[in-house]
């Protein structure tokens, strides 16, 4: 309920804005839980990584070397000597060839360098969170690929017959592994498939991934 306000005439009025609020809530929580099969419109893109540490990594190293070039820069000016480290490397550029090997060497590594910046620029990182259907433009859903696991374990140990089970869960593709100790091989795998289909439909993923199941007979001892 919405509570009562007054205004200047003294009339008691109720508040429609509060109302509506709490009706939206109520509507909402009575919806059904979204899966993948309702409709397509919630897909959305994996986690982006802050990448703190090695961007504070990078600002140092570069700070770092332009404070010391320009210390030496200033003392230049002021008529003191270079450091020997600016003579070396002046004295390197100007008489090495290009294909010296050490240039390459030099060279090879700074690329690389570059190459695993930018992959860190235009990757989203965060691999082991899996992003969620979206079914809101300001809330944004992620799960723990253990949690995913976890869940799809479970619900494989339910299955009968089935011994033991390992599950990794990838950003495309959920890999299970399971021993059965009695029953046909063949119905345990049947119902592995329909147990952990559902199982991943209900994690309400964004990208539904591909099943692989894999039943074997566990090792007889002695």
């Amino acid at each position: 309920m919405s509570e009562p306000a007054s205004d200047d005439s003294g009339r008691t009025q109720r508040l429609p804005i509060i109302e509506r609020e709490r009706g939206d809530a109520s509507a909402r929580a009575h919806d059904p839980v979204p899966t993948l099969q309702e409709e397509d419109s919630g897909r959305a893109g994996r986690f982006w990584s802050a990448r703190r540490v090695p961007a504070a990594l990078v600002a140092l190293v570069v700070l770092g070397g332009v404070g010391l070039l320009l210390y030496d820069v200033a003392a230049v000016r002021a008529g003191h000597p270079a450091m020997w480290w600016r003579r070396e490397l002046a004295d390197g550029l100007a008489t090495r060839p290009l294909d010296d090997v050490w240039v390459m060497v030099g060279a090879g590594v700074a690329a690389a360098l570059g190459l695993w910046l930018l992959l860190f620029a235009v990757t989203p990182g965060l691999r082991a969170i899996l992003p969620m259907r979206r079914t809101s433009a300001d809330v944004r859903a992620g799960l723990d690929r253990s949690a995913a696991a976890m869940m799809l374990r479970d619900r494989a140990m339910e299955v009968s017959g089935v011994q033991s089970v390992r599950v990794r869960v990838g950003r495309s593709k959920v890999r299970v592994r399971a021993m059965s100790h009695f029953r046909e091989l063949d119905d345990v795998r049947a119902d592995l498939d329909t147990a952990l289909a559902a199982g991943i439909r209900q994690l309400g993923l964004a990208g539904r991934p591909r099943l692989s199941v894999r039943v074997d007979r566990p090792d007889k001892k002695g």
